[in-house]
């Protein structure tokens, strides 16, 4: 293997992996630690700290009737001045859509970037940077972060260690970003547009902080974003400034936005993972695979999210391409077993050899 290569440790096998996004397997040694993972964890119930438990890890709602939670409200209130850039996106896609007028040239930028956007979205800082689902070397690790911070949605590793926060606790009280806890404009957009989660949490995010790249990156992230745009704009003017740009980057948002704000309330449950994440097809289309959400929840660790092969998922198809030509590897798919709700093979072997005694002397 390259010897630049990002490399899990052994010790990080199994969706229990340490910082990786993951949850141990219900029912094993592992799941009992799960609190412990990625160094968070909720205090012993009854303790004094456990009465700070929204501010664990900066996620959460104080509790009711607390000091905290009459700051609640300032906190999370949408900072309009501190978030001008992205309503002005908003008000550039409209008015500069409308300026510049529809074309096939224009229908080209907004369709490729948008396939590149919602690829390296999925891909970049979901499927590698929040739960390790694949392998790559370094130079192509920061390639993945580049075009995923082209969408605009601040650093990578706010991006993962947020999102590695939200399956700890998914729907429940502490979830960043829950419809079923807080709604559909909070699960949306506002959670982003308060000053509760602004931070970059590296606890969380131990495995990628270490790279002096991507701290550089989350730091300038806006910059990073401002960049792209002149980027397109040399290529192909005010065409592709405009529609490549800021008409791809708020649709990009918009419907990445969806996987939190409705997939956890619109679509079909096929597992039961103890949250309300599911299944939506029309989603999974539009996200290139992020639609199986109710899958990704039942096996986080694996890069295919459309477990059979009618569910679609671009962004996989596109990560074993990718495989070919040796830019990845090591991609992880879902075990029958897993995606069938049934015994791991080697779990059936192991029973069926301690009850063999017993059928004998029977």
């Amino acid at each position: 293997m390259q010897p630049s290569a990002i490399e899990r440790d052994a010790t990080q096998g199994g969706s229990a992996a340490i910082d990786g996004g993951g949850l141990p397997p219900s029912g094993s040694a592992a799941e009992g630690q799960r609190g412990s993972i990625d160094g968070g964890g909720l205090p012993p119930s009854g303790s004094a700290a456990e009465g700070q438990r929204g501010s664990i890890d900066g996620g959460g709602l104080p509790p009711s009737g607390s000091a905290a939670e009459g700051q609640r409200g300032s906190i999370d209130v949408p900072r309009w001045r501190e978030n001008a850039p992205f309503w002005a996106v908003h008000v550039a896609a409209a008015i500069g859509a409308f300026a510049v007028g529809w074309s096939w040239t224009a229908c080209a930028w907004l369709v490729g970037t948008y396939a590149v956007r919602m690829f390296a979205i999925t891909a970049g800082y979901h499927r590698y940077f929040a739960h390790r689902a694949f392998k790559t070397s370094r130079a192509f690790q920061l390639v993945l972060a580049l075009l995923a911070m082209a969408s605009a949605q601040r650093g990578v590793l706010w991006w993962a260690s947020h999102h590695r926060h939200h399956h700890k606790f998914s729907d429940e009280p502490n979830d960043i970003h829950s419809p079923v806890q807080r709604g559909f404009w909070w699960s949306h957009a506002g959670w982003m547009l308060g000053s509760r989660h602004k931070a970059t949490h590296e606890d969380r995010i131990k495995d990628f902080v270490k790279y002096p790249e991507l701290r550089f990156l989350d730091r300038w992230d806006l910059a990073v974003a401002v960049a792209w745009g002149f980027v397109l704009y040399a290529i192909g003017g005010a065409t592709a400034l405009f529609w490549g740009h800021f008409v791809s980057l708020v649709l990009a948002w918009h419907v990445t936005f969806c996987i939190n704000s409705l997939a956890h309330v619109w679509g079909s449950r096929r597992y039961d993972t103890g949250d309300d994440s599911r299944n939506n097809a029309l989603l999974a289309v539009l996200t290139f695979g992020e639609g199986w959400h109710n899958n990704h929840h039942h096996y986080q660790r694996s890069a295919r999210q459309g477990f059979h092969w009618w569910q679609i998922d671009l962004s996989y198809y596109v990560l074993k391409l990718l495989e070919v030509v040796h830019l990845v590897w090591d991609v992880e798919g879902v075990p029958r077993h897993v995606r069938d709700v049934k015994p791991a093979p080697a779990r059936e072997r192991l029973v069926a050899a301690r009850h063999a005694p017993e059928r004998a002397a029977s």
